[in-house]
């Protein structure tokens, strides 16, 4: 099975509780392939960098079995930049600088041998972006899923609407459901959005877990509890490549499959914020993997 991602591939500037890291790789995209990268050998990134972006990067994502193909590298331009702090709760930031740099004029090419993916995650961008990578597809892949922000909602709501009826999974936060489909209730807001085109929703919670809505139906998966939490940046990236790749890795899009993504990508986004940057997702084992899934389980079972 094969996952192609479209997002950011970028340089980070982070200041949290816990320190700082100055200019260390970061990017919706770089998040979502590496996390994928330990459940499919077939992953397809579409991206764009400038020449300042260090080759032995994207030499230890080719060796993680991430395709390039489609990472266009401009030269005599710089790469995406972001810069933020976190406050004392981890949850909330503010963003200090960022440069669009190569991304504002970011046109996304499909290469021939990505036209055929059997699962898309549109990463976090505009839709107009996000839009022109579904139609340069040849034929309707088995599972789309897309990540959006309320801002593309507060600037680009029509497009995104018009994305938003061409996927099957949107998955957001709990502030931008409620703005999207103007509920409170995250409950009635799951019915809204599932109006709107996607049949299921993943509503990030950050620390207080996830849920996953098809229909009726309602899943909810909690946070692991951490001792310790370094860095954030990235977290829900890295739950969107752990949910993509566990089920493009079991070809299984049924509800009761999604419930057993939803908790691999929780694993892969509770190892993400171990470390700044992109550092504890480069040595993982799968008995890490393994073992901490096992502990998410152990987290809900009861005898009733």
């Amino acid at each position: 099975m094969s996952l192609l991602a479209v997002g950011t591939v970028a340089f980070d500037d982070i200041e949290t509780p816990a320190g700082r890291a100055e200019k260390v790789i970061g990017g919706a995209a770089t998040y979502i392939m590496l996390a994928a990268s330990y459940f499919l050998k077939d992953l397809q990134l579409v991206s764009v960098v400038g020449d300042d972006f260090p080759r032995e990067t994207l030499d230890f994502m080719q060796s993680r079995g991430i395709d390039l193909s489609g990472l266009q590298i401009r030269q005599g331009e710089k790469s995406f930049y972001w810069a933020g702090r976190y406050h004392k709760n981890m949850n909330d930031r503010d963003t200090l600088d960022t440069q669009l740099n190569v991304l504002a004029t970011f046109d996304p090419v499909l290469p021939e041998h990505y036209k055929n993916a059997e699962y898309v995650m549109l990463g976090n961008l505009t839709p107009a972006v996000q839009l022109r990578v579904l139609e340069q597809l040849q034929q309707r892949p088995k599972l789309i899923a897309l990540d959006t922000m309320n801002f593309w909602m507060n600037v680009a709501l029509d497009s995104l609407l018009e994305v938003l009826q061409r996927i099957d999974i949107l998955t957001i936060n709990d502030e931008e459901a409620r703005q999207l489909s103007g509920e409170l209730s995250l409950v009635k807001a799951a019915k809204k959005i599932h109006a709107m085109g996607p049949k299921y929703l993943v509503i990030k919670k950050g620390e207080h877990g996830a849920l996953l809505f098809e229909g009726d139906n309602v899943f909810f998966a909690p946070a692991l509890p951490l001792a310790e939490v370094i860095d954030p940046t990235g977290a829900g990236d890295t739950f969107a490549g752990g949910f993509m790749g566990y089920l493009a890795s079991t070809g299984d899009v049924s509800f009761e499959n999604m419930k057993r993504a939803v908790i691999y990508g929780s694993a892969m986004a509770s190892f993400c914020v171990e470390k700044f940057s992109i550092e504890r997702l480069k040595d993982l084992q799968t008995e890490e993997i393994t073992n901490r899934v096992a502990q998410f389980a152990r987290l809900v079972t009861f005898s009733a």
